[in-house]
């Protein structure tokens, strides 16, 4: 029995994992500052849920909170809060409070606001969906979210080729990691049995000594790395520097790049404490630590200094966790909340100078503390803390580093030499810092700066004094202040059994603080050696900057996967449909051929089945109207799609004979709307070209008849496909437990609709929203679309207006169309309402409702419509995927799967007993969604005929009018 207390701490879960995403869709709605304060209302509201859920996370529980998603495949919504998860969700949160509040100033101004903030929400949901999910699979969902959402983010300014670049190059590294890991997780849960993280983490000896531990810790490691930069996959991460400065403060500093860190901490006891982890883990981490101190050094661009020093502090952290033992992990846990903190605000603080200088290049920079003191005196402190200065945040940890990089681990030679590499690495990391803070703020102010620049706006610099006092903070007082989250967080990491690590400024006299002195002094020797040099040279030490990794990164992949296919292409194939179809239309008939040539064995005989004479006829008549349609494309088209119309027909006849009744109807208005489709498609193929020379009509006749031997071999190959799956007994047959179940299960007789609104919804679910995403993308396409007269098939060279055009296509007079549309709407309500017990269902009342609007459309023209009917074809689409969702969601409320149905009867007064279906409500979705989507397309097309015959009846007009003048 749950008490009202766990019920309530599950709620506050659930609900901060899906705020962020509630907000980004609210956000979509809003506009100006409004974005901004909903957007900061979500972070504190973030901070809020992530404090009430504090008290008892800090007491050493595991708050849990599932909901059923495919339980058939064990797959759930399961969310889990430890110390650890906590602590990062509120960083995430508080981090990205600050974040709005810079933005909401930086990015003022700036176009597009609304959409900004909107996926910096969703970007805040994917990261806390990688903190909080307790199912691996879910896990990975969210992980890949990130990629998806950072490229957005990164190329949010896409008007410039670095940003495209930039977002382009951080979504295929990161996806391509995000696929290993899938595979990674698959395989783990494999393994274990379960994909439920608890079970996971308590399963490390038995993952470690299994066979497949080397394939799981290759793949589980490419993911981890290409997420948080490790070399060699770092190079991704200076490209996302074209995003804006908020976006770069927030991604670098508590969210995607440290996704791949807490995951290397996070299973660190599953597959750590082996050789393979030490040797990989620790070996690029120090060889990351390492390469992106040396590259900052000799960066000019301020963001790209930073940027490499993400890299090698990520590398540091790294390192921690391969060592993995109890010190190593606590540092890294304490590392990544330090690193958070004084990165968001170095971040900051970049953004503060290129938005009051105009520039970002450490050249043309020097002596704004003279004009920007404030500003100056919170980068001075965060910088410290980022070179390791006592009194400071940064210097903890990295002592804390230190001191495990001296401590005897395994006795190997990469053992041997952490502490050395250590050193060196530290003191590139001073080596930068001083760089940053000499070059930005002293030295002569340049002459094109001087009188024009002064201190931030007070909300701009806000943010990052609040995380410079916080860098004060912990640096002089860590123990109340940071020390029971972080020793909190350590113990969801590695057990209840970890002793409390007191964490204080002074330690006494030890290898670490002397090394940690030590890297400072040759760290401020480095930049004073280099620092006439560094501005006359490349961004890059010369070995570097020669094997840069983005350009092996565009050589190998990107010419690589676009170059030399397309070559290939160019020799082998064409760009042209037709031959592309045909080539696949031939693969499909050669290895049908050859699975029919197999012969298996396990196929019984087909019955033989009564002939009939009259259906024999019917399909005379179906297949000549087909041969009819294709012999008359070449002369006369709208003659071919009558005929095809026929054929059409014929095939709604074999249903209905087929005791297919719901098909038959189905395929009778799909094959209306596609017959209105391709008549106002016949508008805009090429005009046919009269007197074509010899040799291109043998060649014509030759394309012909090879297609006609393509069409006859494939037509008769799916009809005995057909004819052998109607006619064998399957056993077992999945029909017939659909026949038993339908009422009893779906409270419906009609099994077909019963299947798609009840047994097998969430497909139907999947289909609706891919025809929402067809028809939204013909709509885009089709408003870029401008038609010139010379470009389209005309029925009527001379004076054809839009009105005559329409009339020469239409055969039934427009007064009844005008009359048909209460007429079809009573039927598209009678197909609705009798759907789930005989033939019928959304699916067909959308379509006929659709077929009444279209019907107004041919009837007069698109103005005389649309000044008397208003439909908002994409308005139809929202509220229908709003309500099959809602109804979906509606079951979780009841702790059913998402789309459960429940049928019973309902009494109503003078009527009686009426048998009523959930499901009733989801094919409301549906009929909603497909009248929206069809609408949408056929008018959409509709709006371009007219436009067309608005142009020819101006290029008609245009000689007169020279004349008149």
């Amino acid at each position: 029995m749950i008490t009202p207390t766990a019920l309530a701490q599950q709620n506050l879960l659930v609900l901060l994992a899906v705020l962020p995403f509630l907000s980004a869709l609210l956000l979509i709605s809003v506009s100006g500052r409004a974005a901004g304060i909903l957007a900061g209302i979500t972070m504190l509201a973030g901070i809020a849920l992530s404090a009430g859920l504090g008290g008892p996370v800090m007491s050493g529980e595991v708050l849990r909170a599932s909901l059923d998603w495919v339980p058939s495949a064990g797959l759930s919504l399961s969310l889990r809060m430890d110390g650890f998860a906590w602590m990062f969700a509120t960083l995430v949160s508080t981090i990205g409070l600050l974040v709005v509040v810079y933005a909401q100033v930086y990015m003022a101004g700036k176009d597009r606001l609304p959409r900004f903030f909107a996926l910096l929400m969703a970007f805040t949901g994917a990261m806390q969906g990688i903190l909080l999910s307790g199912n691996l699979l879910m896990l990975v969902v969210f992980w890949e979210l990130t990629s998806v959402v950072s490229f957005l983010l990164i190329g949010f300014w896409h008007q410039g080729q670095a940003a495209r670049d930039g977002a382009r190059t951080a979504l295929l590294i990161t996806a391509m990691g995000g696929l290993c890991l899938l595979l990674a997780m698959l395989m783990l849960g494999h393994v274990v049995g379960s994909h439920d993280l608890d079970v996971v983490l308590a399963a490390g000896p038995q993952v470690r000594e299994h066979p497949m531990y080397g394939a799981i810790l290759a793949l589980f490691l490419l993911g981890a790395f290409t997420k948080s930069a490790q070399v060699p996959f770092h190079f991704w991460l200076p490209g996302a520097m074209s995003a804006p400065t908020p976006v770069s403060a927030f991604l670098h500093s508590a969210t995607m790049v440290k996704a791949g860190v807490f995951l290397l901490i996070r299973f660190s006891p599953v597959l750590g404490g082996t050789e393979a982890w030490f040797l990989a883990v620790t070996g690029i981490g120090m060889a990351t630590f390492l390469t992106g101190g040396v590259i900052a050094l000799f960066r000019h661009d301020l963001k790209g200094l930073l940027a490499y020093s993400t890299i090698s502090h990520l590398g540091l952290i790294t390192a921690l966790a391969g060592i993995g033992s109890q010190g190593a992990i606590l540092a890294a846990i304490f590392h990544i909340c330090n690193h958070a903190v004084f990165k968001a605000s170095l971040f900051m603080t970049a953004g503060i100078i290129d938005h009051q200088t105009g520039t970002r290049d450490l050249r043309k920079l020097g002596g704004l503390a003279r004009v920007m003191p404030f500003t100056a005196t919170l980068a001075i402190i965060a910088s410290a803390a980022m070179a390791g200065v006592p009194l400071l945040n940064g210097f903890l940890s990295k002592e804390m580093f230190l001191a495990e990089a001296v401590a005897w681990h395994n006795g190997s030679w990469l053992d041997d030499s952490l502490p050395y590499l250590a050193v060196v690495a530290s003191a590139f990391s001073a080596a930068y810092a001083i760089r940053f803070i000499a070059s930005v703020f002293f030295g002569p102010l340049p002459d094109a700066l001087r009188g024009r620049v002064s201190e931030a706006p007070v909300l701009l610099r806000l943010p990052v004094s609040l995380l410079a006092a916080a860098c004060l903070a912990v640096g002089i007082l860590p123990a109340p202040v940071i020390g029971p989250v972080i020793n909190r967080a350590a113990r969801a990491v590695l057990g209840p059994d970890l002793p409390y690590y007191d964490i204080a400024i002074w330690h006494g006299v030890n290898a670490a603080l002397m090394l940690s002195l030590v890297s400072l002094g040759v760290g401020t020797l480095i930049y004073a050696i280099t620092r006439t040099r560094i501005p006359l040279g490349p961004e890059g030490p010369p070995l570097l900057h020669r094997l840069r990794g983005q350009r092996v990164f565009d050589r190998l992949m990107l010419k690589g996967a676009w170059v030399l296919p397309r070559r290939v292409l160019g020799r082998l194939a064409t760009e042209r449909l037709q031959p592309q179809l045909r080539l696949l239309v031939a693969v499909a008939l050669f290895l049908a051929v050859a699975a029919i040539g197999a012969r298996f064995p396990w196929a019984p005989p087909a019955r033989v089945t009564d002939f009939s004479p009259a259906f024999a006829l019917m399909w005379l008549i179906g297949g000549a109207c087909a041969v009819g349609a294709a012999w008359q494309a070449k002369y006369h088209r709208f003659a071919a799609l009558a005929m095809l119309g026929g054929a059409g027909l014929v095939t709604c006849l074999t249903f209905a004979w087929l005791s297919a009744p719901d098909l038959a109807v189905t395929q009778l208005l799909v094959e209306v709307v596609t017959t209105v489709l391709l008549l106002l498609g016949l508008r805009w193929l090429p005009q046919r070209r009269a007197g074509l020379p010899e040799d291109n009509l043998a060649s014509a006749r030759r394309r012909r008849m090879r297609d006609l031997v393509m069409a006859v071999a494939g037509g008769s190959g799916i009809a005995l496909v057909a004819h052998s799956v109607m006619t064998r007994p399957l056993v077992p047959n999945v029909g017939d437990w659909f026949l038993a179940n339908a009422y009893y299960e779906g409270g419906g007789t009609n099994v077909v609709n019963v299947i798609l609104v009840d047994f097998r919804a969430f497909d139907t679910f999947g289909e609706i929203a891919v025809l929402a995403i067809v028809g939204l993308t013909v709509y885009s396409l089709l408003r870029r679309f401008r038609p010139a007269p010379e470009s389209v098939d005309q029925p009527n060279q001379q004076q054809a207006t839009s009105q005559q055009v329409l009339d020469d296509y239409l055969m039934v007079p427009s007064v009844i169309m005008l009359w048909m549309f209460p007429v079809l709407i009573m039927v598209a309500a009678y197909f609705f309402f009798r759907g789930h017990d005989l033939p019928g269902g959304g699916f067909a009342a959308g379509v006929t409702m659709a077929i009444a609007f279209l019907l107004q459309y041919l009837a007069t023209n698109v103005r005389w419509v649309e000044a008397r009917l208003t439909i908002l074809p994409i308005r139809w689409m929202g509220i229908g995927l709003l309500i099959a969702v809602g109804t979906g969601m509606g079951s979780w409320i009841f702790g059913y799967p998402f789309l459960s149905a429940h049928a019973r009867y309902v009494s109503i007064p003078l009527i009686g007993n009426v048998p009523a279906a959930t499901a009733l409500l989801f094919d409301l979705g549906v009929f909603a969604l497909v009248v929206g989507a069809t609408v949408l397309m056929l008018i959409a097309i509709a709006h371009q005929s007219l436009r067309a015959a608005r142009l020819r009846e101006q290029d008609d007009a245009a000689p007169a009018t020279k004349e008149i003048r």
